[in-house]
């Protein structure tokens, strides 16, 4: 128990889960939410700036595996450009939108309360397409900080 918790008492405890989660209702089913530290959000937002070079070579690797079989595309500098676009940077982008998707999938809590820790963005792919990824990690985000719409708006 922490010392807040020690504090608060045994009833706060009791009901700690409750105190620290929301919940938000998507295609007619409630989602709970577990409201995430200061901790684990800087950590979602400091990967954005310092992701894992390794996932992110994997992740470039498959997707230009196909378009190097095209006839007159050239890798130069450790990258392929195609119509102005860099595919590195595509996957950069790819490989961290994956990345929070999965982080924020894990503020989920399961129906008879347990945690969502490991699972991966392949199972999160396989059960939702990507529109639907996208509008959970939004509402995921508005249930956390409800505030936060409204600032970044003004």
């Amino acid at each position: 128990m922490s010392k807040l918790g020690s504090a608060l008492g045994k009833k706060y405890e009791e009901n700690r889960l409750a105190v620290l989660s929301r919940s938000f209702e998507l295609g007619g089913h409630i989602f709970k939410v577990k409201v995430p530290s200061v901790a684990e959000i800087e950590t979602i937002y400091n990967y954005a700036k310092n992701p894992d070079n390794e996932a992110i070579e994997k992740t470039y690797q498959t997707l230009t595996e196909d378009i190097r079989k095209v006839e007159g595309i050239k890798e130069e500098n450790n990258d392929i450009v195609i119509d102005g676009r860099s595919m590195r940077e595509t996957a950069t982008n790819k490989h961290i939108l994956q990345y929070r998707i999965t982080a924020y999938i894990k503020f989920l809590i399961g129906e008879n309360g347990e945690t969502l820790d490991q699972i991966t963005y392949e199972d999160i792919e396989a059960e939702f397409p990507l529109a639907i990824q996208l509008t959970l990690v939004e509402k995921i985000n508005e249930v956390i900080s409800p505030e936060y719409k409204e600032v970044r708006s003004k």
